[in-house]
């Protein structure tokens, strides 16, 4: 699988309800990992009406993470997230690749629409973990977050064979951390927020010797986001206009930075 890392914090995505008394911002919790070891984490951002939680890891964590992607109809998935080691892993097709879906939080969100392979009765446990989107011509990659399962309509105790999950698409809107003023940060060479940079600015100009990285460390920093944002592009998942706005504003921060050129 295509695992790409981007710096410098990641972020954890789930469904609200399973954070169950967790939900109160900058709540701290741990995140088990597939492994088995763990990582700190704190919840950062949440949207109550479209279930749906961002939980930020300690900067501790040195992994790498999935790259998001588009689903479509009739591509198959798989749930790599199961509530215990004697369940089951789901899998199934998508029978829907995007719907409007009034989810139980209020929300109208765009998701996916899933037949599992395994009638469970109950998928209760599973909400939250990734989606999976298996294809033939693509590789695999995170394609929504389970939300739902739809009841029987005849009993209504048990699940019908059908689960909604949110679309990265829905999951990249509803969050600010992934809009351009904050996709802007990640491209700095330091990582730092916007707010800190008088600060540096003000140290820059009292100490031009001052340890920094050097402008081809920078341009290849910049180019190396850049080209995961474009592979987000390339599958829908950021718009093309967003990469082209994050490009620029990138180039002209590295030329704020160093105005001469990198000229001794």
């Amino acid at each position: 699988m295509n695992f790409r890392y981007i710096p410098p914090v990641p972020f954890v995505l789930t469904a609200l309800h399973c954070l169950r008394g967790l939900t109160a911002l900058d709540a701290d919790l741990n995140i088990v990992l597939p492994d088995g070891s763990s990582v700190a984490g704190h919840v950062c951002r949440q949207d109550k009406d479209a279930d749906l939680a961002l939980i930020k890891i300690s900067a501790e964590f040195k992994g790498s993470l999935p790259m998001p992607g588009l689903a479509r109809g009739g591509d198959r998935w798989r749930g790599p997230y199961r509530p215990a080691k004697n369940e089951v892993e789901l899998s199934g097709h998508i029978s829907s690749g995007a719907v409007q879906y009034l989810c139980e939080g209020g929300a109208s969100i765009e998701a996916l629409q899933l037949t599992p392979d395994q009638r469970l009765g109950d998928y209760s446990g599973y909400s939250g973990g990734p989606v999976e989107g298996l294809a033939p011509d693509r590789t695999p990659a995170v394609v929504g977050i389970l939300l739902e399962q739809a009841p029987d309509r005849a009993d209504a105790s048990r699940s019908a064979n059908v689960l909604f999950a949110a679309t990265m698409n829905e999951v990249m809107g509803r969050f600010d951390v992934f809009d351009a003023a904050h996709l802007i940060d990640v491209l700095r060479p330091d990582g730092t927020e916007q707010a800190e940079k008088p600060a540096r600015q003000e140290h820059a100009a009292k100490d031009p010797s001052a340890d920094a990285p050097s402008l081809r460390s920078q341009t290849d920093r910049v180019e190396s986001v850049l080209d995961i944002f474009q592979q987000l592009s390339s599958l829908k998942v950021l718009a093309p206009s967003l990469v082209a706005e994050l490009r620029y504003r990138a180039l002209k921060h590295i030329i704020d930075e160093d105005p001469d050129g990198g000229a001794a």
